[in-house]
């Protein structure tokens, strides 16, 4: 596909400081945006929204009843780096889950595969089939042209309502690169038209959304992958089951 290899931005040290400082409470914007089911229009830069709740009122049969009062309160805004149109269709759970967990992740890191392998497996039994963590998929193919070619081939499978199952199967098996006679033949594997799956994967949309997730995690100060944000707390590594059990719990009881 004649793709360049992705180049990764770099923050100073000072912008990685302030970034990650304030991304535990900035990202909550965005997870709030992710569990609405409705794709992100919010920019860079401070925004002040106000929301009217017009207080109950009794009428009183003798008195004329005072009209509503208005009050308005400031809501918590994002301010920070754009935020990526949301796909659902790379998302796995209810989008009512109390918990939200969004990775970023590329199809050639191994530790990415074996969080996929050995403990995203757990957690859609434990947490996401359950209703209690929705999981959000984002691209950060830090790893050259073959993450970037997988990136957007997860996205054209995505089109055809089969995002994860092709996830799954590149995971299953890491070995042999991630060439297109690899890419071509998990497609079918999966039971995706390839003729349409390769004619997806040459839309410029595709490329952007995949550009767009991986500029987003490296102004956030991602240092690799798999990196997570569970209800907008950074999450690093591909750690153990329990790790992430603590932190589900955690951040459900808050």
């Amino acid at each position: 596909m004649g793709e360049e290899p992705v180049k990764q931005s770099r923050l100073g040290p000072r912008g990685r400081v302030v970034v990650m400082a304030g991304a535990a409470a900035v990202v909550l914007g965005a997870l709030a945006v992710a569990a609405l089911d409705r794709p992100s229009d919010s920019g860079s830069g401070a925004r002040s929204v106000a929301v009217t709740e017009p207080q109950a009122t009794v009428t009183d049969t003798t008195e004329a009843a005072e009209p509503p009062v208005e009050t308005a309160r400031p809501v918590p805004t994002w301010e920070g780096p754009t935020v990526p149109p949301i796909d659902t269709a790379l998302a796995r759970g209810v989008a009512s889950a109390p918990v939200t967990i969004v990775e970023f992740g590329d199809f050639k890191c191994a530790n990415c595969g074996r969080f996929a392998r050995e403990i995203e497996p757990e957690l859609r039994r434990r947490y996401i089939d359950t209703g209690v963590v929705r999981l959000f998929w984002r691209d950060f193919p830090a790893l050259g042209r073959e993450s970037k070619r997988a990136a957007i081939a997860g996205r054209a499978a995505a089109r055809q309502g089969k995002f994860w199952p092709f996830h799954d199967a590149l995971y299953a098996d890491q070995s042999g690169g991630l060439g297109e006679e690899k890419l071509r033949s998990v497609a079918a594997r999966v039971g995706l038209d390839v003729a349409a799956f390769d004619a997806d994967r040459r839309d410029p949309a595709l490329r952007k959304a995949v550009e767009q997730d991986f500029a987003f995690g490296a102004q956030l100060g991602m240092p690799g992958t798999p990196a997570f944000l569970i209800n907008g707390k950074f999450f690093f590594g591909a750690q153990p089951l329990a790790a992430f059990v603590e932190q589900i719990e955690k951040a459900r009881d808050e």
